[in-house]
């Protein structure tokens, strides 16, 4: 069954627009792991507060500790559980993550959505999740812990990019596009 999955690896910085892709992803039938789930997981096992500060610190400390492939390591079996026979992974940060998903899962393709920091910015402080930046600072402090665990390469070596700067129909079509392209390729 497992060599059998379609999984799309999806990585883009905080509020790029990785939630629209998701959500079309999963009215194209996909199922649905969120790597980010399993740092906020290990959080409420602390008892800490779901901050910036606090959620980057422990996904650091993770990565440090347990090896930067060790959150992919983790959705492994959630991937695998999933009674979907397509599979979108959100929020891949490097390539030790990529090669990790590309060793247990032969089908897997890399998809990248990005916006610019305005952009991102505006989007991250009106949506208000308790992890989203209060200032443009704190952005910039996330922003750069993020490339630091190495998204940047995962972003600039994905196999499609999705730029996410119009209107939410014209960026719904584009993915939906993307998505039966990454389908055809496994499909031959």
């Amino acid at each position: 069954m497992t060599a059998d999955k379609f999984v799309v690896g999806l990585a883009g910085m905080p509020g790029a627009g990785k939630s629209v892709v998701v959500q079309v992803a999963k009215e194209s039938g996909y199922g649905v792991v969120v790597m980010g789930d399993v740092v906020r997981k290990e959080a409420e096992r602390r008892c800490v507060e779901f901050s910036p500060e606090n959620l980057g610190k422990i996904m650091l400390e993770l990565r440090r500790s347990e090896g930067k492939a060790v959150i992919a390591k983790m959705c492994v079996p959630k991937i695998e559980k999933a009674s979907a026979s397509k599979v979108i992974v959100d929020g891949v940060r490097s390539l030790s993550e990529v090669e990790e998903f590309k060793k247990r899962f032969p089908k897997f393709s890399l998809v990248a959505v990005h916006s610019s920091p305005e952009t991102r910015f505006k989007r991250l402080y009106h949506r208000r999740r308790s992890d989203d930046p209060e200032n443009w600072e704190v952005f910039h402090e996330r922003d750069m812990r993020e490339l630091s665990v190495g998204l940047g390469e995962a972003i600039a070596l994905a196999e499609y990019i999705i730029v996410n700067e119009e209107e939410l129909e014209v960026v719904k079509e584009k993915i939906r596009k993307i998505l039966r392209k990454v389908e055809e390729k496994w499909m031959k």
